[in-house]
């Protein structure tokens, strides 16, 4: 089998931010990095889960909800992927990615989705974790630029 484009990525040069990760005809894949990949701390699934939670909530309710394909945690649980139409600028998915980040880490109230129905390990959900997950990739994301998104490893 061919390695797929996501292993070759040398994860030993990666650091916590936002990169483009690929193109797939109109479909742009960004890979949030929260923890610096191999570096022995990873996202909690409790917390991890939730931010999913919020984090698909809210950008499929954007101003951008039509040109949002995908939100998913990397399986590693050193991020997530966040797959957007090419209608999107960099410019413009970063400034979501900040709204939603921003968002999640002041949020109070009601997780969506934590009900039997609703979700498939509803019981798995921590909003304190989530919240300061969120509060770490705002600050990394702070001096971010579009630029910045282009991986070079």
């Amino acid at each position: 089998m061919k390695t797929i484009k996501s292993f070759q990525v040398d994860h030993t040069k990666l650091q916590k931010g936002l990169y483009l990760s690929r193109v797939d005809g109109d479909c742009v894949t960004y890979d949030i990095r929260m923890c610096t990949p191999n570096g022995g701390i990873y996202l909690q699934n409790a917390g991890l889960h939730t931010f999913e939670h919020l984090f698909a909530t809210y950008v499929r309710n954007s101003d951008h909800s039509d040109e949002v394909v995908y939100v998913g945690p990397m399986g590693c649980r050193t991020g997530f992927y966040f797959i957007a139409r090419d209608s999107m600028s960099r410019q413009q998915v970063l400034d979501l990615l900040r709204e939603t980040f921003l968002f999640i880490s002041e949020f109070v109230g009601q997780i969506p989705g934590v009900s039997k129905p609703e979700c498939g390990n509803y019981l798995d959900h921590d909003l304190n974790q989530a919240k300061a997950y969120a509060r770490t990739i705002c600050q990394v994301l702070e001096g971010w630029t579009p630029e910045r998104m282009d991986y070079e490893g």
